[in-house]
């Protein structure tokens, strides 16, 4: 799939009647592995860009470079059509062009612009938001850089969390007169929430926190949620398999002896091998010329 067939699919999400979950990736095999298993979408957070590149908290230490980097690898690779978390675009309107921009070039299929007022102010007690008008500002600013309008951008608040259902719906309303292509909302954890931001948004809805009482595809759907995130497992399921291997082997144990550890033939395949065997016969074997 090229980029412009990827986020055409995307928008195939958006605009059927089902929800599904992405599969959380944060490097190309992840991303590979998604793909393999049959994965509509992916999903490339800050949270785990900030850990696979730095190891770092996603307390917005990640620059737009970095991260930009990190997601064309994982599209050059073959993942899935990825939706990313551009964050707060990494300044202001025009900031914000510029991450559209080189997300673009790097091949995503979706990405989401917050609300939010990042990098946290100095002395401020909590999160808090950006006025709801330089919001929309970079709403529009981010409609304004796409290149290919089959790019797909999702105005994301937290707005439910930080102050309040009221604003919440205020904000729905707004953004989705901007002509966003979806609403990516965090913060919402009751039915009442989202079947009051249901109410009010006119486009279609990304879960970026699922709790129990959300966790049914059939409700999300009927409500309008297209994309669900269900967390960022993998990437904790491989720092835990690394640390316990090399616990392992720091301990003693002997490689042969090693638990859990993938076969050939599935590191055959997420190499792609055969691929690279058959462009090393095409093109280094020398005796066809």
């Amino acid at each position: 799939m090229n980029a412009t067939e990827r986020r055409r699919r995307c928008r195939a999400v958006l605009d059927g009647s089902d929800c599904v979950h992405p599969a959380s990736v944060h490097d190309p095999v992840s991303g590979r592995i998604a793909a393999d298993l049959g994965f509509e979408l992916g999903m490339f957070a800050g949270s785990t860009g900030s850990l696979a590149v730095l190891g770092a908290p996603d307390l917005i230490v990640l620059t737009l470079t970095e991260f930009a980097e990190q997601a064309r690898r994982i599209c050059r690779a073959g993942a899935p059509p990825l939706v990313v978390d551009a964050d707060h675009g990494y300044g202001n309107a025009l900031n914000v062009m510029r991450t559209v921009q080189e997300l673009e070039h790097a091949g995503v299929a979706a990405m989401s612009i917050e609300d939010t007022d990042l990098p946290r102010p100095y002395a401020a007690p909590k999160p808090r938001l950006i006025p709801l008008a330089e919001g929309l500002d970079k709403i529009r600013a981010a409609l304004a850089a796409r290149e290919d309008a089959t790019t797909c951008i999702f105005a994301r608040t937290g707005a439910v969390g930080i102050n309040g259902l009221a604003d919440g719906v205020e904000r729905a309303r707004a953004y989705s007169a901007t002509g966003a292509d979806a609403l990516f909302l965090t913060g919402v954890t009751t039915r009442a929430e989202l079947d009051a931001i249901a109410e009010a948004a006119t486009i279609p809805l990304v879960l970026g926190t699922l709790s129990p009482v959300l966790n049914d595809r059939d409700y999300l759907a009927a409500r309008g949620v297209r994309i669900a995130l269900q967390g960022h497992q993998p990437f904790q399921a491989a720092v835990q398999a690394i640390h316990a291997t090399l616990s392992a082997l720091r301990a003693g144990t002997a490689p042969a002896a090693l638990t859990g550890i993938a076969p050939p033939p599935l590191m055959r395949q997420l190499m792609r091998e055969d691929g690279y065997a058959a462009a090393t016969r095409d093109f280094l074997d020398g005796r066809k010329m």
